[in-house]
């Protein structure tokens, strides 16, 4: 499994972009930065998309790419989405009022898009990897991903709070190799990140608390670009073990 990190970043700003992991450049995680990262050609490679959640910077591309891709694919670019942000895909951007609807275009019978609504607690299949979408705590309904090609395992936990399910998912997982995890606030704005469904340095230590690990690295994404420098300094007061900031750009081969 190849991961490449096209975006990491809680929001965008010269040299930061939004959340998007690309795996063996077939397979996105969340969209927030595929058309300013890939070329029209390695955008037509990509087959599905998988959204952990509804909020603007994580599926911004998804319509820009669908709109790019007309004449470029012989398929539809799948995206999987949960039930509720799957509706907010089509009432809220493919609305034909804010964008095209790109699920009935060029036509009805071979559109450039589908959405495929998925529950979350419940496997599915996005191309060849297997997917468990986990519930997490966030404003809007959110889950984390588990994510297999069958030889390696990662777990993306999406953007959330303090949880539960999802790390009883992965202490569960025997054959975890990576994990990535948001943070989002410094310390100094925990009553932000709470009300906000987001970790701050010092929740995340509690959490990662709660994980069984044997080993496998921790990766962190979804700073705020605006609070980088002092996130960074919370998190290297608590000197965790085997934890490091995601940067742009960043490849990883598992």
């Amino acid at each position: 499994m190849r991961l490449r990190i096209l975006g990491c970043s809680g929001g965008e700003l010269p040299r930061h972009r939004t959340t998007c992991f690309l795996v063996d450049g077939r397979l996105a995680i969340d969209a927030g930065a595929l058309t300013a990262t890939l070329t029209l050609r390695q955008l037509a490679r990509v087959d599905d998309i998988i959204l952990t959640h509804s909020h603007f910077d994580h599926v911004k591309d998804v319509p820009l790419a669908a709109d790019l891709l007309i004449g470029h694919r012989k398929t539809p670019l799948r995206v999987h989405a949960s039930s509720e942000c799957a509706a907010t895909l089509r009432d809220s951007i493919f609305n034909g009022r804010l964008w095209p609807d790109f699920t009935r275009l060029p036509t009805r019978q071979n559109p450039v898009l589908q959405i495929r609504p998925f529950t979350p607690g419940k496997r599915f299949k996005a191309g060849r990897y297997a997917v468990d979408p986990v519930a997490v705590h966030h404003p809007v309904e959110s889950v984390g991903f588990v994510l297999s090609d069958g030889k390696a395992t990662i777990g993306v936990s999406g953007d959330t709070g303090p949880t539960t399910a999802f790390w009883k998912r992965i202490n569960a997982e025997r054959d975890l190799v990576a994990l990535l995890v948001e943070m989002s606030f410094p310390n100094a704005l925990q009553r932000l990140a709470d009300v906000s469904g987001h970790l701050t340095p010092n929740t995340l230590a509690r959490e990662l608390a709660k994980v069984n690990r044997n080993g496998y690295p921790v990766y962190l994404y979804h700073l705020k670009p605006a609070y980088e420098a002092e996130l960074r300094r919370d998190l290297r007061k608590l000197a965790l073990d085997n934890v490091r900031i995601l940067a742009m750009g960043d490849e990883f081969h598992f």
